[in-house]
């Protein structure tokens, strides 16, 4: 797609864009600084992970977690170019769901970037880049404390692939994002980013400056490798001790315990919402 899971044939669109892997290259180190702020403690998961563009119901995720090989799921808590209708995300469902014993991964599909082949409800200008990664990352906060998501939990912003030789696209993008994340720790949330290996993704592995981009990397790779380490496009010393997540395969249709889904698999061994 053209956005994550915002629809089929924007899926398809992607696949022309971001299938292959990318050379590795330096970037930035996996966490900065949180001084001066009391931080709860990081949740973390490691292993196998699932994203879906809408959240399952209740009887599905319960049936789901019977056999085991699923152990957290992504949810798109907000954003303007959400795709797909949530009937099923509520606060009563994330404390259900966690009682179940699932993990939580909440995915906020924020601004994209001005110069992305197709069209977005909304769309990151160098003008208003700044102000709306800001914006963004307040609404993010808001959505994910309504539905149970309490301080310390992670936010990962879904940014979809673009040309980021680009500058003044790449310069906007990397704006936003640095606006997003530091709104998002201002109010005591962990900053994460979805993005594609081979374009979104790696303009934050890659960056020279550092400062204020996400902590955690979610990288779009579907090279059917369930890893974060072995096929890690960028330097290994980056995004180490728990911040990596890695979407290996999409459009898996599945049944498990009689609910048969469409999902994409991920390697997870990075921060997960704290419900409560």
């Amino acid at each position: 797609m053209a956005e994550h899971r915002q629809s089929r044939r924007r899926r398809y669109i992607t696949w022309g864009v971001a299938g292959a892997a990318v050379l590795a290259g330096a970037g930035i180190a996996a966490q900065t600084s949180m001084a001066a702020t009391t931080w709860p403690a990081q949740k973390t998961y490691t292993g196998r992970a699932f994203d879906t563009c809408t959240a399952p119901s209740l009887a599905a995720m319960k049936a789901w977690k019977s056999d085991g090989f699923y152990g957290a799921a992504a949810v798109y808590v907000g954003g303007k170019n959400r795709g797909c209708a949530q009937p099923n995300l509520t606060a009563s469902w994330v404390k259900s769901v966690d009682a179940a014993g699932w993990k939580l991964i909440p995915l906020y599909v924020g601004a994209q970037p001005p110069c992305q082949t197709g069209t977005s409800p909304e769309k990151i200008s160098a003008a208003t880049a700044a102000s709306l990664g800001a914006t963004d990352a307040a609404d993010a906060v808001a959505k994910a404390a309504a539905l149970g998501m309490k301080a310390g939990s992670p936010v990962y912003l879904d940014m979809e692939p673009y040309d980021i030789t680009n500058k003044a696209c790449n310069d906007a993008v990397l704006t936003y994002v640095r606006s997003f994340t530091k709104t998002l720790r201002a109010k005591t949330y962990r900053a994460g980013y979805y993005g594609f290996s081979s374009s979104s993704a790696k303009a934050i592995a890659t960056a020279t400056n550092k400062t204020d981009l996400p902590g955690n990397l979610w990288y779009a790779l579907w090279d059917k490798k369930y890893t974060t380490t072995t096929d890690w496009p960028w330097d290994p010393k980056l995004y180490t001790n728990h911040s990596r997540g890695h979407q290996y395969m999409v459009n898996s249709k599945e049944t498990r315990g009689g609910y048969t889904i469409t999902v994409d698999r991920d390697a997870w061994d990075a921060p997960v919402a704290l419900v409560g």
